[in-house]
């Protein structure tokens, strides 16, 4: 499977999230087949939804297109490494891989802050980091520097 591919179009997901003013994360599902299962960016700011991050709205996308909540044999392509909600999701889910680019200091869930799936839950993806990073922190790091041009860390940094 070109596991670029689908980071790509995550990528141009990310893109069309900045666009509209949200944090620049994108996500893609694939079955084990590489069909695009769903796809999502992040949409906080447009939805004024605290939960409207790229992986739940590819999530539920998916599962919306088998018709299961269950995603067993998926991939998950993001942006960025998945934050505590979406690690939650992705163990409720049953998603079989995770493939991320950007690690996230603050929140990420897939080692950055803790590992939440070599905790005691009941399912345990496989996951690999840093498939496209620099263009994934590139993106992230472009995004931020317009809010804050002169380095600066703003106000509030947990709203952002």
């Amino acid at each position: 499977m070109n596991h670029e591919f689908y980071m790509r179009r995550a990528l141009a997901l990310a893109e069309e999230a900045m666009s509209h003013g949200d944090v620049p994360v994108g996500c893609v599902i694939t079955d084990e087949a590489g069909v695009i299962l769903g796809e999502g960016r992040n949409r906080r700011q447009i939805s004024h939804d605290a939960t409207a991050h790229a992986e739940v709205q590819a999530i539920r996308e998916a599962c919306g297109m088998l018709g299961s909540w269950r995603l067993r044999n998926a991939t998950l392509y993001v942006t960025l490494e998945p934050c505590p909600m979406c690690a939650g999701a992705i163990i409720n889910a049953r998603i079989g891989t995770i493939r991320y680019g950007a690690r996230e200091e603050q929140s990420g869930c897939c080692g950055s802050v803790l590992n939440l799936f070599e905790e005691r839950f009941h399912h345990h993806p496989k996951i690999y980091g840093g498939l496209l990073e620099a263009e994934c922190a590139g993106l992230l790091r472009m995004f931020f520097q317009t809010l804050r041009p002169d380095g600066g860390v703003p106000a509030e940094p947990q709203d952002i």
